[in-house]
């Protein structure tokens, strides 16, 4: 009798099993961003052993570099863009181009086997009972923690002018501008004065049949690559200056400051014979541009280089500074288990650079091991039936 009843315990554990949905382990973590703050990030939840998902809106790894104009190269040489557990592999020296990096992140997300998914773009993230709930337009996921690790570069800025801008006329922000190859045949306006602004005004200007005009400040301060035989990191390096905080004296000055142009030779550019200097843009009507010194009649063509800005409104309950970047103590959010890296500024000049994010990371990583400890290992969380 005994045999009889154990083998019908048996039959129906059986049968309840097949029926019986084993539930996921609670992610530890879910990591919004799959570029240098987002891997840096992995990295250090892994060692850390915690169990963690990455969620980018790209079609591959590295494509948030791929996008940009085909002729990017990055300001700083191999030896100042090592990740941690890593290195570039580039010569000392070196200074990689976009495809460099995005090939970098690939390896990197190899050589660790990071858990990525891609064509995922975040919608919302909210947080009820403790845990949060991301959501994309047809997934949901929970975790316990959430990193957002998107960057500075959310949403395309274009002064509102640029809608009364004849059809004619092809314009297009930077972050979707490649090469010279777009432009129609024709006088060019390249508007803005930043790294990006001069870097694709050089590169429209150096066509001497081009007329380009350039709308954006001149004043800037620009700084070459090299100094005394060594890179302007090096002394950055020495000198402290990407050590400086935020908080600082020198880092507020710093902050608030017109930042310079590294390793382009404004002057040179502007000093073409095909390049003519306008000023700042006030509107546009039609085919007709005015600026600061005249008003253009002939173009043809406009990139905009005028940045970006923040776009954090799918964060349920998150504060906000005057800026729109989210309240934060180097990377430690108000809300409880949510954190960020890879913003400009996080902590000091160089939070936001490929071979500074590993510092904020570190910082956040040891923040988390202080305070964070999963109550249950993957493997008991696996085993549990619902």
């Amino acid at each position: 009798m005994v045999d009889l009843f154990k083998s019908v315990y048996f039959f129906i554990l059986k049968a309840k099993r097949k029926f019986v949905k084993i539930q996921k382990p609670m992610l530890d973590f879910i990591i919004v961003g799959a570029a240098q703050a987002g891997l840096s990030m992995a990295y250090r939840l892994q060692q850390s052993g915690m169990n963690f998902l990455i969620l980018d809106k790209e079609e591959e790894v590295g494509a948030s570099w791929l996008n940009r104009w085909d002729s990017l190269e990055l300001f700083t040489p191999t030896e100042f863009n090592h990740l941690e557990g890593l290195k570039f592999p580039a010569a000392k020296g070196h200074y990689p181009n976009k495809y460099e990096v995005a090939d970098y992140f690939k390896k990197y997300v190899e050589k660790f086997n990071f858990p990525v998914k891609l064509n995922t773009l975040v919608e919302k993230i909210e947080k009820k009972d403790g845990i949060f709930t991301v959501c994309s337009e047809d997934k949901t996921w929970k975790a316990k923690n959430v990193v957002v690790a998107t960057g500075p570069f959310h949403i395309p800025y274009t002064p509102r002018c640029h809608y009364q801008i004849d059809d004619e006329i092809f314009h297009i922000h930077s972050n979707y501008y490649k090469n010279p190859d777009q432009l129609q045949p024709g006088p060019a306006m390249v508007v803005g004065g930043g790294d990006s602004g001069f870097q694709i005004l050089d590169e429209i200007s150096k066509n001497p049949n081009r007329k380009t005009y350039f709308s954006g400040d001149t004043d800037v301060k620009t700084l070459p690559q090299q100094i005394l035989g060594k890179t302007l990191w090096w002394w950055f390096e020495k000198t402290g200056f990407l050590s400086v905080s935020r908080k600082s004296w020198l880092g507020k000055k710093i902050r608030h400051s017109k930042q310079p142009v590294i390793g382009t030779d404004t002057n040179e550019i502007l000093n073409r014979e095909n390049v003519k200097v306008v000023g700042h843009t006030n509107d546009a009507h039609g085919k007709k541009v005015e600026t600061e010194k005249k008003v253009i009649t002939d173009l043809k063509n406009i990139v905009w280089a005028t940045g970006y800005r923040p776009n954090f409104e799918w964060i349920d309950g998150l504060e906000l500074t005057e800026d729109g970047y989210p309240k934060n103590k180097r990377g430690i959010s108000t809300i409880k288990g949510l954190y960020f890296i890879g913003l400009p500024w996080l902590h000091t000049r160089g939070s936001a650079t490929l071979g500074g994010i590993k510092k904020d990371a570190a910082h956040l990583s040891n923040y988390i091991n202080e305070h964070y400890s999963p109550q249950k290992s993957s493997q008991e969380q696996e085993a549990e039936l619902v």
